[in-house]
């Protein structure tokens, strides 16, 4: 029978990582299956200016890699290859057991980790231009479209929500929605239309996004009754038709909302399954940032932890801290084979 590991976190980027660097400091020795893509949205990017303890920004993939490469240095262990399948145990103290290919692991706990990626258009031009134009992160990204002509693609209340920050930067925002009427609440609706540098552009849909030699690209588009095409030159891009969570694996399973994304109970990472807890993107649709996945990751670790020290039907690990966990955290343990300086 295989051994059955303390935790296994399914899925990377800032919460799986965060997770993986707090159980491997209570010396729970966790397995983190990563993916073959590990680092989540964040390898997508490239500068990233809004994550705290980086004075002159980071880019996004050095961001993960330095997150990888601290969890590591404290024994985390690496798979990177994707989980295929996952069968969670129902009772206190059950063995979860998590499949790559053939391959079982089994673990007392699993934090679920595997996060929500942008919905795509799927036009010519959207992956090639992505950090070069083409973004899906208003937040992340506004300030490098200062007094630019920006578009946003969508019609719902994020799109709205997005529009309305990005016309605090941008000289001109276009809104492109491929239907006349919105998606967006009204409430959402009549606020993006009471800004005055706000245009809506409809019904038209994407074409393409065109590089263009020296300038941001031209977005390309064609109305979606009529036909004819419409070009918007020298134009950033934020895409915003909405996300899809990563929960394909543990349908059936967790509870999950109408969209897919995990539920939690109350302020916790608990799924209301025993030992199984769910952190980052794969639950949040509101704030989807790198820094709350990264708290999430971090909170998840603690449950995991204090469920393994709280649940009589788990032998305790000999290892792990005693007395409060939280702050057992604050002290410095030996990393695994390197020196604390």
């Amino acid at each position: 029978m295989a051994d059955i590991e303390n935790v296994i976190i399914v899925g990377s980027g800032p919460a799986g990582y965060t997770a993986a660097l707090y159980t491997a400091r209570a010396n729970l020795n966790p397995l983190v299956i990563e993916g073959f893509f590990w680092g989540g949205l964040l390898q997508q990017t490239t500068e990233v200016e809004n994550y705290p303890g980086f004075r002159d920004g980071i880019m996004g993939p050095e961001l993960m890699q330095t997150m990888r490469d601290q969890a590591e240095r404290f024994g985390t262990r690496f798979i990177t290859d994707v989980a295929s399948k996952v069968e969670l145990a129902t009772e206190p103290g059950g063995v979860h057991k998590v499949w790559i290919d053939d391959d079982v692991h089994l673990a007392r706990t699993v934090i679920l980790a595997m996060g929500a990626e942008h919905k795509k258009l799927g036009v010519p031009g959207e992956e090639e231009l992505g950090g070069r134009g083409v973004s899906y992160c208003a937040t992340c990204d506004a300030a490098f479209f200062k007094d630019k002509h920006i578009a946003v693609i969508g019609g719902g209340d994020s799109a709205m929500e997005e529009a309305i920050f990005l016309a605090k930067f941008g000289a001109k925002v276009h809104v492109v929605n491929r239907r006349a009427e919105l998606r967006a609440s009204k409430i959402m609706a009549d606020r993006a239309r009471s800004e005055a540098t706000i245009e809506f552009v409809t019904p038209y849909v994407v074409e393409e996004f065109a590089a263009v030699e020296g300038q941001l690209p031209t977005l390309r588009l064609k109305h979606a009754e009529g036909g004819e095409d419409r070009e918007i030159a020298d134009v950033g891009s934020f895409i915003a038709i909405g996300h899809e969570p990563q929960s394909e694996i543990v349908a059936g399973q967790v509870p999950v909302d109408d969209e897919g994304y995990v539920k939690t109970e109350g302020r916790s990472t608990r799924t209301g399954l025993p030992g199984v807890f769910a952190a980052g993107d794969l639950v949040d649709h509101t704030y989807r940032q790198a820094v709350t996945a990264a708290g999430s990751g971090c909170q998840a670790a603690l449950d995991a932890e204090w469920y393994i020290r709280d649940t009589p039907e788990i032998p305790t690990p000999e290892a792990m801290p005693e007395g409060d966990l939280a702050e057992a955290q604050w002290a410095q343990p030996e990393p695994s084979g390197v020196p604390v300086t």
